[in-house]
């Protein structure tokens, strides 16, 4: 089972298409077959963003099915600590927290649209950075 960290732009993404790459890591998500980990202040930050007026009218959800979601989400999530601090690797403060969460939790991959920004402190790591639909590419790979 691949364990994960997804960034917020792929959680926003995957509420505001149900076609789309996103959408379907997080089905992957809901059948097992993809372990999230998250931080206490990643789950925050998907909070924050996803009840903002805009990202409201975009994905049409109400406060209480964001809420819903991030129940279920956290649910099926495993908690990751963060021993170390490794800041600063990224040229965008507000990535460093999405960064720290993939190193401490030795995920499998971080899962961004942004992968030119964590590429080169993901390298030091050993850490794999990929879009949405890299990684759904890999799983269907895997299991043919």
């Amino acid at each position: 089972m691949l364990r994960v960290v997804l960034d917020t732009s792929v959680v926003v993404a995957a509420l505001r298409s149900r076609t789309g790459a996103a959408n379907g890591v997080l089905r992957l998500v809901g059948q097992g077959q993809i372990v999230p980990l998250v931080t206490p202040p990643l789950l925050l930050e998907y909070e924050d963003v996803l009840k903002r007026a805009e990202q409201r009218l975009a994905h049409g959800l109400t406060f209480s099915q964001i809420d819903l979601f991030l129940a279920a989400f956290a649910s099926a999530s495993e908690p990751v600590d963060v021993a170390f601090r490794w800041r600063p690797q990224l040229s965008d403060a507000d990535d460093e927290m999405i960064f720290e969460a993939a190193a401490n939790g030795r995920a499998d991959a971080l899962v961004t649209y942004n992968v030119r920004d964590f590429a080169a402190a993901a390298g030091k790591f050993g850490l794999r950075v990929l879009k949405p639909g890299e990684l759904l590419r890999q799983i269907r790979e895997r299991l043919q």
